[in-house]
């Protein structure tokens, strides 16, 4: 009775001293945010440029299996990769700025446009009953803080970008130090690794990259095709910001489901202000290039890699926009397929000791 007793004191005064701890972390905030802060700022180029190795070297492994020297495999993959990004934003840098700084002169344009299209809304249905009137209201209202904050998201990602110009222009030459050194970096990893865990990590990783890696390389580019061919399509039209929506369509097209619709509200916000006829041929552009997507390129590009129900993947993506916004939205199905691989991981793993002999 006595050693039960000291049992649940023990208990007790762990639980005591946790909640002191976290209560003491949590008044040192102040403190530690700043560091927190500053290794993250740190570890953001390294995270990039890992995300990018981890894109380019099965191609360079690929190369390599067939006789090419591995120096030059990836100096080719490097060159032509960055060569591409390089001019891409060589050529596209001046004309997405001198839009965006258009589209920032004209904001009191359409926002004075939108408020008497709301007029004209609230106008029409005064002489509606009242709950309904105080329905469309609340509907009006919910949209419109809606498009502010995923405007505001998106004004201050891409003023982020901008604003990180140094640290971006070091991202190329950690990419190809990993592709490089991409075996010593996996052997120093396996070195590192207690050696109880290494077969259980090694088999971890391949059944995440083999469910993740083809989705997010098909994804990334069917992305870049949806969103070259909407700027595109909309300049053709005479879109007026074509490059700064195609970008928004194309980034936006990586959400599963909800990214189209996502995408194409800027787009058509746009489109208002200029004419009823080109609202038309910006949904006409927008829907055919989703059918284009849906019908021909996923299927041949992406294919079913993830093999996981819509459902699933829906809740995970109501989850992801409420915890984190656009960037949870974007990271939920990655986290999703990591976290499945996790869990029947840890599943095979139980059942192994279970069936293991008792000695």
């Amino acid at each position: 009775m006595l050693d039960i007793r000291m049992k649940w004191y023990y208990r007790l005064g762990f639980l005591l001293l946790l909640f002191i701890v976290i209560y003491i972390f949590f008044r040192l905030k102040p403190v530690w945010v700043p560091v927190l802060d500053i290794l993250v700022s740190l570890l953001i180029p390294f995270m990039i440029g890992a995300f990018i190795t981890y894109l380019l070297h099965p191609v360079v492994e690929h190369l390599h299996g067939r006789g090419m020297h591995r120096g030059l495999a990836v100096f080719i993959i490097y060159s032509l990769f960055f060569v591409g990004v390089g001019f891409a934003v060589y050529k596209g840098i001046p004309v997405f700025i001198r839009q965006l700084r258009d589209l920032a002169h004209n904001a009191p344009v359409f926002a004075a446009q939108y408020r008497e299209w709301m007029e004209n809304i609230q106008n029409q249905t005064s002489r509606w009953p009242f709950p309904v009137q105080e329905r469309i209201e609340s509907s009006i209202a919910a949209v419109e803080l809606a498009l502010e904050g995923f405007l505001t998201s998106i004004m201050g990602i891409l003023i982020g970008i901008l604003n990180s110009i140094v640290i971006i222009a070091i991202i190329p030459f950690i990419a190809f130090y990993m592709l490089k050194d991409f075996e010593l970096i996996r052997r120093t990893t396996w070195y590192l690794t207690p050696s109880r865990w290494r077969d259980q990590g090694k088999q971890f990783l391949r059944e995440v990259d083999h469910s993740l890696g083809s989705y997010i390389r098909g994804q990334l580019l069917v992305c870049l095709i949806i969103g070259l061919l909407s700027a595109m399509f909309f300049s053709i039209a005479g879109m007026r910001y074509s490059l700064l929506l195609g970008l928004i369509v194309g980034v936006t097209n990586v959400i599963p489901y909800f990214g189209p619709f996502i995408g194409a509200v800027p787009a058509v916000v746009i489109a208002a202000t200029m004419s009823f006829k080109m609202v038309l041929i910006c949904m006409g552009i927008v829907f055919s290039l989703q059918f284009l997507e849906g019908n021909v390129l996923s299927p041949l590009i992406v294919g079913k890699s993830l093999h996981i129900h819509p459902l699933v993947i829906m809740f995970a993506l109501l989850a992801g926009g409420k915890a984190g916004g656009i960037a949870g939205l974007v990271l939920a199905v990655p986290l999703l397929v990591v976290l499945r691989a996790a869990i029947y991981h840890a599943r095979d793993h139980l059942i192994r000791l279970k069936s293991r002999p008792v000695p």
